[in-house]
């Protein structure tokens, strides 16, 4: 089979690799049907996450139909249709028990694409299936699907829940990549009096205002003045990180209101100033996190009952699962292709813009 293989920092390469196999009883073999690229992807081709070796097949996120099962596979079996959770868990350690799947000391954790072959594939290898794969329904479109192998749960788990937003809240998400935009929509879901969205590209705050944010501003034109004047000076209730740089973080620390939530949901390459000779009185939270996806199978009932926005909401671009070199490029220079999430395989079949 093919997949994207990672060579050495700034390099990939779409290859011919062994095809997996069971190697544990709790494994299953997926075929793929639609993959999508993350920004963490990113981070790994710029050297920022240095666990990945070498020939290690990237991706964490995608839908697919079950090929082959072990033999301790009980809930799903060859000809289902599921989803790929990016956060495989044993199911018996202690963090799993507590539904800390990302936490989990029995061999999983987030696995895929980063310490074993993950999904940017034509088939791959999932350990405990029976944990990490949901079944789909019919009335759910891989397209969808892919979306909540990764974006919703950790915009909502990491950001919104850990971020405590509450009805009447003003939340601030700083960032407006697809993490953002997710946070924004389930933010929605707990009635917040406002969400103002907070980033450099104009098209990304086009796409914040059309999905939910009363406000927008540009985080290269005093952002916290806009905050000060729709909160009477007082900051945001909850602001929830998104982009994973410095600079966003400290912005975080300077919109928050005291006694307010800074969920950090972006992932850092670099060390981030902690300013705790302005932060210790203030009586503010600040959280971070790897997702869990324990809140995947309600996200994916909310979505079967039409309460999530569909894929074309945040898909800008489709491509054949072949072209994955060619995603990459147009997903890694979002601000020059306004590029949202990129969606490799399914019923699409040409790199055409989808919207926006």
């Amino acid at each position: 089979m093919k997949a994207w293989v990672f060579q050495e920092p700034g390099q990939a390469r779409w290859q011919e690799v062994p095809d997996p196999r069971i190697k544990d009883a709790g494994d299953a073999v997926v075929r793929v049907d639609a993959v999508t690229i993350c920004g963490t992807d990113l981070h790994i081709l710029k050297g920022d996450v240095p666990d990945v070796r070498p020939g290690t097949v990237l991706g964490h996120e995608a839908v697919g139909e079950v090929v082959e099962t072990g033999t301790a596979v009980t809930t799903v079996r060859p000809g289902d249709r599921v989803l790929i959770s990016c956060i495989c868990g044993c199911g018996r350690c202690r963090f799993c028990r507590e539904g800390a799947y990302g936490q989990c000391v029995g061999g999983g954790g987030w696995v895929l694409g980063h310490l074993i072959d993950g999904t940017q594939a034509e088939y791959v290898r999932v350990p405990f299936a029976d944990v990490s794969l949901h079944p789909l329904p019919a009335s759910v479109s891989s397209q969808d699907a892919v979306l909540l192998t990764d974006i919703f749960p950790t915009a909502y788990e990491v950001g919104v829940l850990n971020g405590h937003v509450r009805p009447g809240d003003v939340v601030a998400v700083v960032g407006g990549g697809p993490i953002g935009l997710a946070a924004i929509i389930t933010a929605r879901l707990y009635s917040p009096d406002r969400i103002i969205a907070i980033d450099l590209a104009e098209a990304r705050l086009d796409a914040a205002k059309r999905l939910g944010a009363e406000a927008v501003a540009n985080a290269a034109e005093q952002p916290e003045r806009l905050v000060h004047d729709l909160t009477d000076g007082l900051g945001a209730d909850v602001v929830i990180e998104a982009v994973g740089v410095a600079d966003s973080f400290e912005l975080c620390t300077r919109i928050v209101r005291p006694g307010g939530h800074l969920a950090n949901v972006g992932v850092h390459g670099a060390p981030a100033t902690l300013h705790l000779e302005d932060l210790w009185s203030r009586n503010v939270t600040i959280t971070t996190g790897l997702v869990d996806t324990y809140s995947t199978p309600v996200l994916l009932r909310m979505m079967a009952a039409g309460r999530l926005p569909a894929a074309s909401s945040l898909v800008t671009h489709a491509f054949e699962l072949h072209d994955m070199a060619e995603a990459y490029d147009v997903f890694g220079r979002a601000a020059d292709t306004a590029a949202l999430k990129v969606v490799l395989g399914g019923p699409q079949h040409t790199a055409v813009a989808l919207t926006g």
